[in-house]
């Protein structure tokens, strides 16, 4: 008896995802448990086990297609149906839990993407009542911000003696289509795939909804470099990797609890700002595949060389593309580190819905006028590192941005206080 098998739910929110891998052929046998596709979701690779113990006898999709949950991937003749475990369902960021779905098995699924979906969650909207304006009856992104926006306007009843006030009549804006380019020379098509759309898609809500703000600093690291170097051969021996981030790590997660807002997310549709009492800071990866954000959790109760041990392995598994679901979720800040690749300044975008991000550059040795110790100036060479962080404006100010930077400088260029200073 033949049986199908079906891309099966990866978790809360997720709906479709982009096959990257066939790992078995026709006509070969495997057993309950052997890996047989690999598919990338929003949130990172996964491996996916056969639920049968059988000959698959037919593959429905190749590398690049996408996927939606229950569609057929492949089907087994001759095969012993396993009952597959129900999959441990992944926490979701903190803002999703706002929209509640509808019983299952009365209707069927509104055709969304997941951003779509995700963005119905965050606002409270419920996509059941949202009139669809994309193609096949698919509900859009603008389409969930619309009926948001008139759902948050309240009825106005005109009085009798008041004129209605003039309104200019609204512009829409209307993206014009693009040229043909290879009529000016040869061009390539690249498909906006897997780990890049995703980012895309992330980048594009995060700068559409966030008003960004932003404070550079510098940081002389002269003494705390040092301070690495005479201890990275401790950490290395134990299997870890004692870089600076480690150490801005547990300079953020103090500042954090100095400036609680930062650890924070606004609930727009609850009029609500969330305040978050855990400290689980992601840190920004740089992958043959696009940017990842693995996160590390409770990093204000982990040591430097627990810290170093376990952001080496996040590394690793996130350019391996085996980081899971699990690693790449609950973030409350985020920390990008631009010097690793020897940028200077620059200004990131923050990772929504979080409300702040830390970026770093590249340290270098540059020319200091300090104050010697008979209170004369003097010029000295000393490490110099850049740092910016960027806010969302509604949740912060300016002067929260330079008080929170200055108290993570000042963490770093003193490496006693840093260790004294630890929350």
């Amino acid at each position: 008896m033949a049986q199908s098998f079906k891309l099966p739910d990866l978790g809360e929110g997720i709906h479709e995802g982009e096959v990257i891998a066939v790992l078995v052929s026709v006509g070969d046998e495997v057993k309950e448990g052997d890996l047989i596709i690999e598919v990338e979701t929003d949130k990172a690779a996964v491996e996916i086990p056969s639920p049968f113990t059988g000959k698959v006898t037919g593959i429905s999709v190749k590398p690049n297609d996408v996927v939606t949950v229950g569609q057929v991937l492949m089907t087994f003749g001759d095969g012993e149906a396993v009952e597959p475990a129900p999959a441990e369902k992944p926490v979701e960021p903190e803002t999703e839990s706002a929209y509640q779905p509808p019983a299952e098995g009365k209707e069927e699924p509104v055709p969304a993407s997941p951003a779509t979906r995700r963005l119905a969650r965050e606002l409270g909207v419920d996509l059941r009542q949202v009139q669809p304006t994309g193609p096949g009856g698919r509900v859009t992104s603008q389409d969930v911000r619309s009926f948001a926006e008139k759902a948050g306007e309240p009825e106005k009843k005109p009085e009798a003696a008041e004129k209605p006030a003039k309104t200019a009549p609204s512009v829409p804006i209307e993206i014009p289509g693009l040229p043909d380019f290879a009529k000016w020379g040869p061009v390539k098509t690249v498909p906006l795939r897997s780990i890049r759309r995703t980012t895309a898609r992330q980048m594009g809500l995060a700068w559409s909804q966030i008003p960004h703000a932003v404070s550079q600093d510098m940081a002389d690291i002269t003494k705390l470099e040092s301070f690495r170097k005479k201890h990275k051969g401790d950490i290395e021996g134990k299997g870890g990797k004692l870089t600076l981030i480690v150490f801005v790590l547990k300079a953020v997660v103090t500042a954090l609890k100095t400036f609680p807002y930062f650890n924070s997310t606004l609930d727009k549709a609850a009029g609500e700002i969330i305040l978050k009492n855990y400290y689980h800071l992601g840190v920004a990866v740089d992958t043959d595949n696009g940017l990842m954000v693995p996160v590390i959790r409770d990093v204000d109760r982990k040591s430097i060389e627990e810290i170093s041990l376990e952001l080496r392995q996040l590394v690793q598994k996130s350019r391996d593309r085996k980081v899971s679901l699990e690693e790449m979720q609950g973030g409350t800040f985020t920390i990008t580190n631009a010097g690793a690749l020897g940028g200077g300044q620059f200004v990131p975008i923050i990772n929504y819905p979080q409300v702040a991000i830390l970026g770093m550059g590249a340290a270098g040795w540059q020319p200091v006028v300090v104050e010697n110790e008979k209170k004369e100036s003097e010029i000295v060479p000393r490490l110099m590192m850049p740092m910016v962080v960027c806010i969302d404006h509604r949740v912060l100010d300016g002067s929260d941005a330079i008080r929170f930077l200055k108290s993570i400088v000042n963490a770093l260029e003193d490496p006693e206080q840093l260790l004294m200073t630890m929350i």
